[in-house]
């Protein structure tokens, strides 16, 4: 097994914390939205058959082929139909991806888009219109999205195993996000209350990040 990339002694147990190599997308989730990105050389997001960043606008604006409207134009059109954001990817020594840009402007630009239908967003919430608030909601769930697929790109994707006396007692993987915030809490929860004649210094967090 590949070295932990942290360990602690907690309540008598060992806490290990991994990368999780085997972690599938997050795109493979149940989502509320989809991730339409074009690159020349890596398969990202949701699979599409939209050859161009236009082609996919025409379509969900709901505009033919002949119409002459710009790219601006068409965005605005689509965004009356549906909750749509841009996608940005930056790519120098691994990949990233947000909503909002990168500062470098060499290594990263906009990838594609992530959208819901406005029909899709009344069905989640069962709404009979997508007000305002509403909207914001959902972009923030789509945010959230692109959030957690940044992650798996970045490989910050952990697992945990809890040891006693050099033995696994339980283990749990797929955690998405830093490590700190998600998967070691979590491993915390997961150990055993202390057994009744165990002392206090025994049961004491000693925690020590490995290098």
């Amino acid at each position: 097994m590949q070295d932990p990339v942290f360990e602690e002694a907690y309540q008598g147990h060992t806490i290990k914390i991994y990368h999780d190599t085997d972690m599938e997308s997050p795109r493979e989730w149940c989502n509320l939205a989809t991730l339409i990105c074009w690159h020349r050389r890596y398969r990202l997001g949701d699979s599409h058959q939209f050859d161009s960043p236009e082609a996919f606008l025409r379509d969900l604006a709901g505009v033919s082929e002949q119409s002459d409207l710009s790219l601006d134009e068409l965005r605005d059109r689509a965004e009356r139909k549906s909750v749509l954001l841009p996608v940005f990817l930056y790519d120098h020594s691994g990949l990233a991806m947000n909503t909002i840009g990168f500062h470098c402007p060499w290594d990263s630009g906009q990838v594609g888009y992530i959208y819901v239908a406005l029909e899709e967003v009344r069905k989640e919430f069962g709404a009979k219109r997508v007000t305002k608030s509403l909207r914001e909601k959902a972009e923030d769930i789509l945010r959230g999205e692109v959030v957690s697929y940044d992650a798996y790109l970045g490989g910050r994707v952990y697992g945990y195993v809890i040891e006693q006396d050099g033995e696994e007692i339980d283990a749990c993987w797929g955690f998405v996000g830093d490590y700190e915030t998600g998967c070691l809490p979590e491993a915390r929860e997961a150990v055993p209350t202390s057994s009744p004649g165990q002392t206090r210094e025994s049961a004491a967090a000693q925690a020590q990040a490995l290098p």
